[in-house]
């Protein structure tokens, strides 16, 4: 016992000279909060929600094709409609009301309401938002707001201390701190953001709030986490402060974001594959096809090439690549260096319109959760009294998870998970955002007749 006591005497003498050295190398925050924290606000959304009514059925039946036959027999309960609430983050870019937050925060929603730290609430109306890059802004009627000041994302170094303030789980100005863990990171469903990673705790309620570098300038916007829990495991991702005021100049001005767009579809260059080319080292993004009618295609891409830089600038990744070109106006020239034989080439390319490709596409059969799906031909429009641009038709099912839920040749889908379907495009869309692992409502028109049908989402 005494032995114990000695020793944590000991440790108290020795502890002040390596806790006061702590002290001094541990960045303050505080300074960053109180110059800029009251220009972070909190975003409450209502959205109102259809939930299609079901038959009174023995819960033994539900979920299973018997589910099918009780329905088309009883038929269906009126909708009914319901609110549901939201909260995410946001901060003031102009102090006439302008604030910048994600598009996702603010979807579907009927009403927004952006409360200051002091308190005060503001309805606000959304003057612009990109699904692609996750941005929005929103207007309130107000003056003399405090703002927050952007930054170069360039800047930054994997390594240095950022801050992040917003409204976790509804804890309003709630302040985390961490580090960059790394920049240019390219995710699965996002095509034209290099997120900036870093390891600040970042939780739902977050989004949209604004990423801070030490100088106490915005460097990005917290979008998205990597989870298996829903919470936060060191993994959060901002979308670089740049691209996004971009969009939001955009936004501001015509009400929408007009992206470049090249026409070609593209993979990573492995060692293996770079060998091949006859290339040093395996950077740049390798072009596996050129869309038909395309940009890239008129200036003569090649399956087979690969870009190593756009106007100069280096691709490292495949990555790389449609941020870069997304960034450009349609109808911008540029110029693309491509590995080709072996040897280098400039080929220049006037940049298209991501909306006419999305047009493009939408006229396209799609594959989707086991299913092949096409625009509804328009007799088939014309005898069920559809409105144009509402549905898709399955040409062919093709295996699980639609054969599964009883999807048949023929049938017009109308809505995948709540979400009204507009078109192969927009139903493979949705589909890439469901929840995995769950079954979802899918609106199906069957003849003159209409069923829910439930379809689990790999």
């Amino acid at each position: 016992m005494a032995v114990w006591g000695l020793f944590l005497l000991c440790l108290g003498l020795a502890a002040p000279a390596p806790v006061a050295a702590q002290n001094e190398a541990l960045p303050d925050f505080t300074q960053i909060v109180e110059e800029h924290g009251e220009a972070v606000v909190n975003i409450s959304t209502t959205q109102k929600v259809q939930a299609q009514g079901a038959p009174n059925l023995p819960p033994q039946f539900e979920g299973t094709p018997f589910e099918d036959f009780f329905r088309r027999f009883f038929g269906e309960t009126p909708q009914r409609e319901f609110e549901t609430h939201s909260l995410g983050s946001g901060f003031i870019i102009s102090s006439d009301g302008y604030v910048v937050t994600n598009a996702h925060v603010i979807k579907d929603a009927t009403e927004i309401v952006v409360q200051l730290t002091n308190r005060q609430q503001f309805e606000a109306e959304v003057v612009g938002r990109d699904e692609a890059l996750d941005v929005a802004l929103l207007k309130v009627d107000a003056q003399d707001l405090p703002t927050v000041k952007a930054g170069d994302p360039d800047d930054l170094e994997v390594g240095e201390w950022v801050v992040a303030i917003g409204s976790p789980f509804g804890f309003e100005n709630s302040v985390t701190a961490g580090i960059v863990s790394a920049k240019g990171r390219s995710l699965p469903t996002d095509n034209y953001v290099n997120f900036i990673q870093t390891d600040v705790a970042v939780n739902p309620g977050n989004s949209g709030g604004p990423l801070f570098s030490m100088a106490g300038k915005v460097v990005g916007i917290n979008a998205q986490i990597y989870s298996q829990s829903g919470g936060f495991m060191g993994l959060s991702f901002a979308i670089p402060i740049d691209i996004a005021m971009d969009a939001v100049q955009q936004l501001k001005e015509y009400g929408k974001v007009r992206r470049g767009w090249l026409g070609v579809y593209i993979q990573d260059v492995s060692p293996e594959l770079a060998e091949s080319f006859g290339m040093k080292k395996p950077v740049g993004a390798l072009v596996a096809r050129v869309v038909e009618g395309s940009p890239a295609a008129g200036a003569g891409l090649q399956s087979g090439d690969v870009v190593v830089a756009v106007n100069g600038e280096e691709i490292r990744t495949s990555g790389d690549l449609p941020p870069k070109i997304g960034r450009l106006k349609p109808g911008t020239e540029v110029t693309l260096t491509v590995m080709r034989g072996g040897e280098q080439q400039k080929i220049q390319v006037t940049v298209g319109s991501q909306e006419k490709a999305q047009r493009a596409r939408e006229g396209q059969p799609q594959e989707v959760l086991g299913m092949r799906v096409r625009p509804v031909p328009p007799e088939a429009r014309e005898e069920l009294g559809l409105p144009e641009g509402q549905g898709v038709q399955v040409a062919e099912v093709t295996g699980d998870p639609a054969r599964s839920a009883g999807v048949r040749s023929g049938d017009i889908i109308l809505k995948l998970g709540n979400e009204p379907v507009k078109g192969p495009a927009s139903m493979s869309g949705i589909a890439s955002e469901l929840p995995s692992g769950r079954a979802v409502p899918m609106l199906v028109r069957r003849g003159q007749g209409a069923l829910f049908l439930p379809i689990q989402v790999p």
